[in-house]
């Protein structure tokens, strides 16, 4: 499948690039190749081939969720840079 210069051209704009008539004939040029080398993949038999998300086997690594204590709220505060009573206390973000 050959990309023409509009093509390119069109690409070019939606992408906000400008290019020089001999970059557009390069890059015309290039993303035909890419294209004709695709197409060769589609020759190529895959029936038999089971769809995957991953090339590798995936297992979950995170650990279970367990139930647990929560820190004691003094320890909590003693991080705030500015606390009020038992809350921390922020610079006021809406007008």
């Amino acid at each position: 499948m050959a990309i023409t210069i509009e093509q390119v051209e069109h690409i070019a704009r939606l992408a906000k690039l400008e290019f020089t008539e001999e970059e557009k004939q390069r890059i015309s040029r290039e993303l035909s190749r890419i294209l004709e080398y695709v197409e060769k993949l589609n020759e190529l038999d895959t029936s038999r081939v089971e769809p995957l998300s991953h090339t590798t086997e995936m297992t979950n690594v995170m650990r279970p969720d367990t139930v647990t204590g929560s820190l004691p709220l003094a320890a909590v505060l003693n991080n705030a840079p500015s606390r009020q009573g038992n809350f921390f206390k922020v610079p006021k973000v809406v007008k």
